[in-house]
Order: C-alpha cells, then structure tokens, then sequence
C-alpha cells in the first residue's frame, strides 16, 4: 500500500523576518509579551529600515537570496504613516534587484479594510497574517482582544477579496477556554481556507495580566501533553484543506525562556505534535490493510519527527505491530506499507 503524507509541500523560499514590538498596536492584551519575545520594548522604526538596507545588500553583495520578507510583532496595517511605504518602498527596490521574492506581514483583525489593503498590495505586499487568535466571544473578550468573532471573520474574508494571500495565526488555551473551543477554531480557520497557518498555545510570561490572573489561580494554562494532543488533532484539519502550518508553538528565545512562568513552553512541541499526527496517519493505514505490517518504508525528510521527542512513540509503533527492523527511511516521496 503507497500513500503519501497529508501535509502541503512547504513553501521554498526563506523567510527573512523583521520585528516591531508593539509597533502600531491598539491594545495590550491579556497574554501579550513582544518585548520578552524579541527582547525590545519598543521598534525604532527608522532605525529597523536604515539597518534592513544595510543587510540587504550586504547579502545581496554575498549572493544570497532569494527571501520572503516578513513583518512579524506589531500590526502593520496600522503603523502610522509614512512608515508602512517606506518599507514596501524598501522591499520593492530589492525585488527588482532579486533579493525579495514576496512580503508578508501580520497585523489584527480590525485593523483591516479594503482600501488600505488594496493600497498596501499596490505598494508591493503579498500576503496578511492576522492575528486571530480565536473565533470565539468569550474567549476573545477574557483576553482583551477588543474585537469580536464577527469581526475576524469578516477581516479574512476582506483580505482574500482584496486579491492578498490569507494567513491565520491561532493561540490555543486562552482563558475563556473549554473543552473543543481551540478545535471548533481550527475548523472555522480551515474552512476560511488561507494559505497558512500558526498555531501558538498561550503561555503565562513574567510582567503580563495573565501573569497576575495565573498567580491568583484565576488561569490555569495547558499542559504539554494537552498542547501536543490538540495540535495532533488540528493539523490534519487544517492539512485537508491545503494550509501549511508554518509554526506550533513559539521559537525559545533567551529572553523568552527565562520569563516564562507556565504553560506548554517546550522545544519539541511542535515535532512532537507533528510526529503524533502522523503515528494516527499510518495507524489509520495499518487498520486499512486488515494484517500485521511487515514492512513500512518512510520518507526520509521526516526521519527526524517520525519517533516524536527522544523516541517517545517508538512503544506505539511496536504496539502497531512494527518491529525496528521492519521501519525503513529511503529517498522517496511516499509511504509503503506492507
């Protein structure tokens, strides 16, 4: 029996991302800790475009390229003017020049609409993440996010009217959370079908509100093992619809790890997830093939999510009836069990 991995083939070009902590953001909610993330507390605007020049053709100069230019960490949309040109200015003078292939940016789902977004695609932006984080009123009112499920919605419909590719950005475990919200989410998400998606189980980080709700054991975060088991459950969702998940959880930064007080903080947790999402794969195969497997060849580009963290699904797959010897990683596509 061949069949192949339900995941969308990634995307080919590297990103190259650019930070602005809390540049243009409304509102401080509940959980946000940009400046433990990226280890500032502001964005100096004009100091970000004068050293993205100077990158840029030091790389240039080098050979290197071509990048997908990210704008990550404040809301773009909103960024006052002239600063949202002056960098699609920038980007657009390097895609002439080879280095940037595409640019993408994140920014809240009420900080959208169709004129500024048609300008900003006319000015050279390719893609909107939005900050969805849940669809859901109660959760989005516990955590301040001052807008409605209506609103984020309505925000990823206007950016695929708007002709710009659509990413959503999730983040499980908010308060407000009970049991099926986090995959009641990923259906609505997937159902919008964008390009991509993020998955972010909250965490309680140092200096925020939750921290202080998390103290007064007003929030209790997920576990790990939850976080791993609802993101298993969600990939294969969102992968049914063509949406690469780009990112569970969030990168381990210095100055992220040392102020994070609980919750699924871990750097495995994404392969973790992924390689559980794929055990359910292959164990939905070995039912299909009504015998004991004797064989399962595995794509080697996933040798290395495959047993999940430090083997931790090895015990399932003897469980499926797979010895060590009868699990091969070759150079191929697709997947061959016998």
């Amino acid at each position: 029996m061949r069949f192949s991995h339900s995941e969308p083939q990634p995307a080919s070009a590297r990103i190259w991302p650019v930070f602005l902590p809390f540049a243009g953001c409304p509102y401080r909610c509940v959980f946000c800790a940009q400046d433990k993330q990226t280890g500032r507390d502001h964005a100096d605007l004009a100091a970000i475009l004068d050293q993205l020049e100077t990158d840029f053709d030091s790389v240039l100069a080098q050979g290197r390229g071509p990048y997908e230019l990210a704008f990550y960490g404040g809301t773009f949309t909103a960024l006052p003017a002239p600063w949202p040109e002056r960098f699609l200015d920038l980007a657009t003078r390097f895609r002439k020049r080879g280095l940037i292939a595409r640019v993408r940016c994140s920014t809240r789902p009420d900080c959208v609409d169709s004129d500024g977004l048609e300008r900003l695609s006319a000015l050279g932006l390719d893609m909107v993440e939005l900050g969805i984080q849940s669809f859901d009123d109660e959760a989005l009112r516990a955590s301040g996010r001052g807008y409605s499920g209506a609103v984020a919605r309505g925000a990823c419909d206007t950016v695929r009217a708007s002709g710009l590719a659509l990413g959503v950005q999730l983040l499980p475990g908010l308060p407000g959370d009970r049991p099926g919200l986090f995959q009641s989410d990923v259906r609505t998400a997937a159902g919008l079908k964008p390009e991509t998606a993020r998955l972010y189980p909250c965490l309680v980080v140092r200096g925020t509100p939750l921290a202080d709700l998390w103290e007064r054991g007003a929030y209790v975060p997920w576990t790990t093992d939850r976080a791993v088991r609802e993101l298993a459950e969600a990939l294969p969702v969102l992968w049914a619809e063509g949406v690469r998940v780009i990112r569970l959880g969030l990168a381990p930064e210095p100055t992220l790890d040392e102020n994070v007080l609980a919750g699924p903080f871990h750097p495995a947790l994404g392969q973790s997830a992924r390689a559980l999402a794929l055990l359910e794969i292959i164990r939905t195969r070995v039912a299909e093939l009504e015998q004991r497997p004797s064989l399962l060849e595995v794509p080697s580009r996933y040798s290395g999510e495959f047993y999940g963290h430090g083997r931790e699904l090895a015990p399932a797959y003897f469980e499926l009836g797979f010895s060590r010897d009868s699990i091969r990683f070759v150079d191929t596509d697709s997947f061959l069990l016998e």
